[in-house]
């Protein structure tokens, strides 16, 4: 019997895509029969994912799309759409963190572009990809994080926008989910990614913390934090909506 992967036959639309959770995604999208739209700010690695996986047989192409950009997240679901033909799948994962500074501290640009990437990036995102999904219905997963359930000291901005994607996330799954819309968020632990890696580069011990705090004592893998979001996105998670589900390796539980 010839293996069928979870997203055979979808049409997907990934931001974030250039590197880190986002690039894994395509990946993984790719090898589980998803053709992909790829959307992220830096062309060149764009350019270069798309032709690994079209090397692979896989169907590609990427977009250059900044999330905050409303007209630019329009035009890369429509070129989506224009390519494959409709879309079933969206993956917002395009996010910045900012950590290290106390509140008092924190100047007001670095509110202003925590919230904008990471909550008005997802709206943008949001509102082009259910209008693109309500004819036929659809999955979209939205990464949050850890600091969408739980807080941690010196890191206002991210925690308050992670935890409004997890209440965005709801919200929109509450009104779409009788026009066939399944809307969810992942919420991953600690994962090595450009922007985690040298988060924990600039300061030192927090590493070590992470991996203590955890239940399973290590740094994930982007790859585990896609194949949740593939699966999420899948038919085989047809019961699951409105949900904010850990891939932190246990660290929520404590």
């Amino acid at each position: 019997m010839r293996y069928r992967g979870l997203l055979e036959g979808k049409h997907a639309f990934i931001t974030g895509a250039s590197s880190g959770i986002g690039a894994a995604a395509a990946r993984v999208f790719c090898r589980e029969g998803a053709a992909v739209t790829l959307a992220a700010r830096r062309e060149e690695r764009l350019s270069a994912l798309v032709d690994e996986l079209r090397a692979t047989g896989c169907e590609a192409q990427y977009v250059v799309v900044d999330v905050v950009r409303k007209e630019q997240v329009e035009e890369g679901v429509a070129r989506a759409v224009e390519r494959f033909g409709r879309l079933d799948v969206a993956f917002n994962n395009a996010g910045v963190a900012a950590a290290g500074t106390p509140m008092h501290m924190m100047g007001d640009e670095v509110y202003d572009t925590v919230m904008d990437v990471n909550v008005r990036g997802m709206w943008n995102c949001l509102r082009h990809e259910i209008s693109a999904m309500l004819d036929e219905g659809g999955s979209i997963v939205n990464t949050s994080s850890t600091a969408g359930l739980v807080a941690t000291p010196v890191a206002a901005p991210y925690i308050a926008a992670k935890h409004a994607v997890i209440g965005l996330t709801k919200a929109v799954a509450t009104e779409y989910a009788a026009r066939g819309i399944r809307v969810n968020a992942i919420v991953p632990g600690a994962t090595h990614s450009e922007m985690t890696d040298a988060w924990m580069a600039a300061f030192p011990g927090v590493e070590e913390e992470l991996v203590r705090a955890a239940l399973l004592p290590r740094i994930a893998e982007p790859e585990e934090i896609a194949e949740a979001a593939a699966w999420l996105s899948s038919d085989r998670a047809s019961f699951v909506v409105g949900a904010a589900m850990p891939v932190d390796g246990g660290w929520t539980v404590r």
